[in-house]
């Protein structure tokens, strides 16, 4: 396992925001993603400050990394299936190419919260079978029926959490290719679904054919896991969907930060960089008064 000061999930703006304040404070910084999201996207940059003239949006990302690079971060190119909080208040990591990371604060900024599937029910059901985290969850479903929305990688390891515990798992892919090998254990439903049925807690699905699915759980991992759904999964406060921060970029959680879009915030790269910015230096304070802690107990 390998271990930081600081773990950023997210490369963008307002990750490598972040990493510049923790890089110029002596703190060993790493930065995990998959991609560099909507900016990558963006054809012409020219409502930001200090650009001579536009630029495309992966130009600028890629002059930010490398300027995170200089300073010491460690870019890593991988995507975070999962983030765990420690007894003693520190966070381990786990990627999807099976690197795990140990850090002492984590800043989420990956973006926008991915939107609740538009499935009739499923909101009714949350909490009454519908979950978003195998984790914390699959014990609850021991030895019953479940299934799980969804079709990459993400999905696949929210199902191998279920199968040691689940008496039958199904993969629902509501209308997308799986791109992933599925085990011969597992069925899998390609078909749309319509909607959640069940009274008090959840029941099953109807699909689009009319056909019905009975299951008592739905595990919905649909594309990455977003930093709304890391956070969810740590039991940090969402308010609409967004991660809720205070004035510091703080979660509810001490040591977890969050920045940009995934805190409801206008989605422009300016926003993004400042609440960057907030956010590592609030987890610099925060991890040198750690430090400062951990010397006095040895003391």
């Amino acid at each position: 396992m390998e271990q930081f000061d600081a773990l950023i999930v997210g490369h963008g703006p307002a990750g490598c925001s972040a990493a510049l304040y923790l890089c110029r404070a002596g703190l060993r910084t790493a930065m995990v993603g998959k991609d560099r999201g909507a900016l990558e996207r963006a054809e012409r940059i020219e409502n930001y400050y200090g650009l001579a003239s536009p630029l495309r949006g992966l130009e600028l990302m890629e002059i930010g990394q490398a300027q995170c690079r200089a300073l010491g971060a460690s870019l890593l190119r991988d995507e975070v299936l999962s983030l765990e909080l420690r007894e003693d208040l520190s966070f381990t990591a786990q990627a999807s190419s099976g690197l795990e990371l140990s850090a002492k604060a984590v800043l989420l900024a990956t973006g926008k919260a991915k939107a609740v599937p538009g499935i009739e029910g499923i909101r009714s059901f949350e909490g009454h079978g519908v979950s978003y985290c195998a984790v914390c969850d699959a014990f609850l479903y021991r030895g019953r029926e479940v299934a799980v929305l969804g079709a990459g990688v993400y999905a696949k390891h929210e199902m191998e959490a279920l199968l040691p515990l689940a008496r039958r798992v199904t993969l629902l892919t509501n209308g997308a290719k799986p791109d992933f090998d599925i085990p011969d254990k597992i069925a899998v439903i390609r078909q749309k679904i319509l909607r959640l049925t069940g009274e008090e807690t959840l029941r099953g699905a109807v699909l689009e054919d009319g056909g019905a699915l009975e299951f008592q759980g739905l595990f919905v991992a649909l594309g990455s896991a977003t930093a709304g759904d890391l956070a969810r999964k740590l039991g940090a406060r969402l308010e609409r969907d967004a991660i809720a921060v205070n004035t510091r970029q703080e979660t509810t959680l001490p040591g977890l930060y969050a920045a940009g879009d995934c805190t409801g915030s206008f989605p422009q790269v300016s926003i993004a960089v400042a609440e960057g910015a907030k956010a590592g230096m609030s987890m610099v304070s925060h991890l040198r008064k750690k430090s400062r802690g951990a010397q006095s107990q040895e003391e």
